[in-house]
């Protein structure tokens, strides 16, 4: 099984569940070249891998960082924050 087979082709922000189990789980995100997630909070900490492409992850602290393959961010709670694709991504966001 692969990550981009379970994304629509077509879907600007694909969010598919991944794994789950009492204590987290993981989602699968692909992102579109040019498309935004949309600004949200987190009730609880989080990380964010990229697996494929590029992205530019944002918070309302001003933070702004590029992830790359194999590049990570630690997503604080209740801190506004959304990604942008640059290109085609595939990201793991853990909880």
């Amino acid at each position: 099984m692969n990550i981009k087979e379970l994304h629509s082709q077509d879907k600007p922000v694909s969010v598919i569940s991944l794994f789950k189990t009492e204590m987290g789980h993981a989602t699968a995100i692909q992102i579109l070249k040019g498309e935004k997630l949309k600004e949200h909070t987190t009730a609880t900490p989080a990380l964010l891998l990229c697996l494929e492409g590029e992205v530019i992850f944002e918070n309302q602290k001003g933070i702004k960082e590029a992830l790359k393959p194999g590049d990570y961010i630690n997503i604080e709670p209740m801190i506004k924050h959304w990604v942008e694709g640059k290109e085609k991504s595939q990201l793991i966001l853990i909880k």
